[in-house]
């Protein structure tokens, strides 16, 4: 049976359509997908993403042990800063891409993908050996509503009364609030500025209720969600990245970095990095309104070279669109290439996979 947030109960009220994802009953949409992809684009929107896991690490070997676990270089960052990057395999596959928040010298909160949460937990747990450290998994805990677009600021100060005006993008405050620790980053999966605030569900709720109360912003579902990191080139597990997608394959090569430390799959990653890529990762844009989606074959004359991973007629900017992972041979950008979409092959052009400018507060 699904599992279900501490929100669950105020989404049916709104007339939400329900769908289960990452073993969650979650909101699809609420309106219409396009109405609420385009108040976050322009206006504001509040997403339900209570769904994902949290992990503390804490103790005198936090920072060593996360070095070692994870791809991107954390070493003497300062308190506040956010970092992205993966959980490897020794193989260079993906077991998650995650945030690491820097909460001190010997504490570090790890946000992890919903569907993963177990699975992720398991895995520190069975790479603790050799640092004190103590691996606690808090996704019981917490509840998590992100604010996101243009108007994100404004909102979360003036509704919420978190005045968080001088965090930058990828930085996190802790505020106390009726005897609890709330945890607010400048952080998001949209493209756009916003907020991501992490509290007891009692607070979740009660900020939830006000948010929509204020008239200020949409409730947005996870369709939404989907359409607004794609079109701004950001991965989603399962689709961009998986055990068998390396970060490498994926573009993301700038959040791992094998030459300032030593990590788990980092022999995988140099090798890969020297010897080049099975697949890669590319963008490819579509001639005609036909609609590529997920698993739709992809073709260089009458050679298949790869798959569709996400696909969608973009709905800010009206173009069909998708992501695909491709023999390297034809990832140029530039390249002529074919989409199997049910009978008929349709041109596309391999294009940058970001469709869409993102805009943050840097």
């Amino acid at each position: 049976m699904s599992q279900r947030t501490c929100l669950y109960e105020r989404h049916l009220a709104a007339g939400a359509k329900m769908v289960e994802f990452g073993g969650f009953d979650m909101p699809l949409y609420y309106s219409d997908i396009t109405d609420e992809h385009n108040a976050v684009r322009k206006d504001c929107g509040v997403f339900d993403v209570s769904h994902m896991g949290e992990v503390l690490v804490t103790g005198k070997d936090a920072e060593a042990y996360v070095q070692h676990i994870f791809t991107n270089d954390i070493a003497g960052a300062p308190v506040g800063k956010i970092f992205y990057g993966m959980m490897l395999y020794p193989d260079g596959g993906t077991v998650d891409d995650l945030l690491v928040y820097k909460m001190g010298a010997e504490k570090f909160f790890l946000v992890i993908n919903a569907a993963n949460i177990d699975k992720d937990f398991a895995w520190m747990q069975e790479h603790t050996a050799g640092y004190n450290v103590t691996v606690e998994n808090q996704s019981g805990i917490y509840g998590q509503l992100a604010v996101q677009g243009p108007q994100a600021e404004a909102v979360v100060s003036e509704v919420l009364g978190l005045d968080c005006k001088e965090l930058v993008f990828y930085t996190f405050k802790e505020i106390p609030h009726n005897g609890e620790t709330l945890i607010v980053s400048r952080t998001g999966y949209t493209g756009e500025d916003g907020f991501e605030i992490y509290g007891s569900h009692a607070y979740i709720c009660a900020a939830w209720d006000k948010l929509l109360e204020s008239g200020r912003l949409k409730p947005c579902g996870l369709g939404c969600r989907d359409t607004l990191r794609f079109e701004v080139g950001l991965p989603l597990y399962g689709d961009e990245l998986s055990a068998e997608i390396t970060p490498i394959m994926a573009g993301l090569g700038m959040f791992v970095k094998p030459d300032a430390k030593d990590f788990i799959g980092k022999e995988a990653i140099v090798k890969q990095k020297a010897e080049g890529v099975p697949q890669k990762l590319v963008g490819i844009e579509l001639e005609g309104r036909a609609i590529p989606r997920h698993g739709y074959e992809v073709y260089a004359g009458e050679e298949l070279i790869g798959t569709v991973t996400t696909g969608y007629q973009s709905i800010s900017t009206g173009k069909s669109v998708c992501m695909a992972l491709i023999d390297p041979r034809f990832a140029a950008l530039g390249t002529e290439v074919q989409i199997q979409i049910h009978r008929r092959r349709q041109n596309g052009t391999v294009v940058k996979k970001r469709f869409y400018a993102k805009s943050y507060k840097k």
